[in-house]
């Protein structure tokens, strides 16, 4: 018992250092973001700012679109959390429970689209927009985001675990498979939803590429986009865009917070399924 207590302190204390190593830029962001500009440049290292300020913040709140961009990451995010949620349900019941032609073909091609990183897709993706005229429009940066095919892959497993009674009772009692669908199936993966609703907004929030590409104008940019506007006209202040990279992680950080047991569910099954 005394060499399990000595190795669970060990452990523990290895595992406080490597967390504190994982946090320390992220507070050092912090504290800069409340440090004066000239105290930033000052030679040495200072743990704590000498003298408390907000300009950062206030600067890209006062001088920046900030506000614009939140609406932008706002309504991008939600749009396609809402969709690829929508549909990934919708085609995973459709693959678990109906027999069609092509069925098989098709549950392949989802499983091969899951090993082809998307970022190869980046050129075909902005050709598309670009002739369907979507640069520079929301629906330019929600359509290409849609491609998930892990959430599919994901309520398909769960909608093959539920009992086929249930099914078999509600047909039997006429229901038809929109009411399947929307009254049993769904309902009793409501936890999964939930996660991967969660997981896909945050992912869709903190995407960079692909908005900085398909967006050129100031007020159509995310914010995390948009936070590299945050510029000087004689040099780089690092606290105005730290307080911007603050700004920006704000939220997902706060729904991260809020919904850590989700967000861990999540990401439980997504490793499970590339497993």
């Amino acid at each position: 018992m005394k060499r399990l207590n000595v190795a669970s302190g060990i452990i523990t204390v290895i595992t406080i250092g490597f967390a504190m190593l994982w946090a320390f830029p992220l507070y050092w962001a912090v504290i800069t973001t409340l440090k004066p500009e000239y105290e930033v440049v000052e030679p040495g290292v200072g743990l704590l700012p000498k003298i408390w300020t907000l300009a950062g913040y206030i600067y890209v709140v006062l001088n920046t679109q900030i506000g614009r961009w939140y609406l932008n990451s706002l309504v991008t995010s939600g749009s396609v959390t809402i969709l690829v949620i929508m549909l990934s349900s919708a085609c995973g019941y459709a693959l678990s429970q109906l027999r069609f032609p092509g069925r098989t073909i098709l549950w392949l091609m989802i499983l091969a689209s899951f090993m082809v990183p998307i970022q190869t897709l980046i050129v075909t993706h902005f050709i598309l927009m670009n002739d369907f005229g979507f640069i520079n429009k929301w629906l330019g940066v929600i359509l290409p985001q849609l491609i998930v095919p892990v959430a599919v892959i994901v309520y398909k497993q769960f909608f093959d675990q539920i009992p086929k009674e249930f099914r078999e009772a509600a047909l039997i009692d006429g229901a038809s498979e929109f009411q399947l669908f929307f009254r049993i199936f769904l309902p009793m993966n409501w936890g999964i939803s939930t996660a991967l609703a969660i997981i896909t907004f945050i992912g869709a929030w903190n995407n960079f590429l692909w908005p900085f590409l398909v967006v050129t104008q100031q007020e159509m940019m995310n914010v995390t986009v948009g936070i590299t506007q945050v510029k000087d006209a004689f040099g780089v202040q690092y606290a105005r865009n730290l307080s911007g990279a603050v700004l920006a992680a704000l939220p997902v950080a706060l729904a991260y917070l809020i919904f850590q047991r989700r967000v861990t569910e999540a990401i439980m099954l997504s490793a499970g399924i590339k497993g």
